[in-house]
């Protein structure tokens, strides 16, 4: 009788220990990067009946300073919500899902949505290594024209999940570096994004623009560098803005002949600084 209970003991111990050393080396999953990591805030230069912007305005005209910074934020708002649409809207959607431990210190979210009557399936994995996390999203796309586990963006983390940077792939059928992100956070919510088009043999390439949130009462902001097709050169503009009364104030010395700021009020038009 005492040897079977001896027995037992030594077999719950060691199944004990498999336990603890199974849930030692699995670890929890590392901490996802926040889902506005890869979002920039263009709501306020969307006013309705402007239509598409242009960059190249006559100073002066009423809603000039503001159409300045529009049509300087459009010009990635196309990129941001059609060529890469796909990707950032996925990673969103992952975000929002409950994690599966695979190996190797890796994680699993997984997602499925529906973009034009055309289905994906989405699986993000996370992996803890050393000093960071490394992050891949795989994208299957269902019928005509489709893919399987296409490697559409990836990226590494600090652990605290307060910084780190993306990269996004054009699309399957161009499978080449277009943009990289660097982000910033703090508890768990994005404090900057910023974009930079890195795809080789464009004139674009090199642009970039930041986006970022603060406490001043100009609360959000751009810092913009991008090509002007219609001057055939690179303009660097900041932009500073009010989330809520729409005011702000641009500048940009290409455009002005100066480095002062101009102004627009919460109806888009010019106005003084204060």
């Amino acid at each position: 009788m005492m040897k079977r209970i001896f027995a037992l003991l030594i077999v719950s111990a060691l199944l004990m220990t498999q336990f603890s050393s199974c849930k030692k080396d699995k670890g929890d999953p590392p901490v996802l990067p926040p889902a506005g990591s890869m979002t920039i805030d263009f709501s306020n230069f969307d006013h309705a009946g402007k239509g598409m912007y242009s960059v190249s305005l006559t100073k002066g005209t009423e809603n000039s300073t503001w159409e300045l910074a529009a049509g300087a934020a459009m010009l990635w708002k196309v990129i941001i919500y059609t060529q890469l649409a796909v990707p950032v809207y996925a990673f969103q959607l992952t975000a929002d899902e409950q994690p599966v431990y695979t190996d190797d210190k890796t994680w699993q979210w997984s997602a499925s949505t529906t973009i034009l009557n055309t289905t994906y399936q989405a699986r993000l994995t996370g992996q803890v290594k050393g000093s960071s996390n490394e992050w891949k999203m795989y994208i299957t796309k269902e019928g005509a024209g489709g893919f399987e586990d296409f490697l559409w963006l990836e990226g590494n983390s600090n652990p605290e999940g307060t910084s780190g940077q993306w990269k996004l792939y054009e699309s399957p059928a161009n499978p080449v570096e277009m943009v990289k992100i660097d982000w910033t956070a703090e508890a768990g919510k994005t404090v900057s994004v910023k974009y930079t088009f890195t795809k080789a043999g464009n004139s674009f390439g090199g642009s970039n623009i930041e986006y970022g949130v603060t406490q001043n009462s100009l609360n959000a902001y751009y810092s913009i560098y991008y090509y002007n097709s219609s001057t055939a050169e690179f303009f660097e503009m900041d932009v500073e803005w009010s989330s809520t009364l729409k005011n702000g104030r641009v500048k940009c010395l290409k455009f002005f002949g100066d480095s002062n700021w101009h102004c627009w009020d919460s109806n888009y038009l010019n106005c003084d600084c204060d």
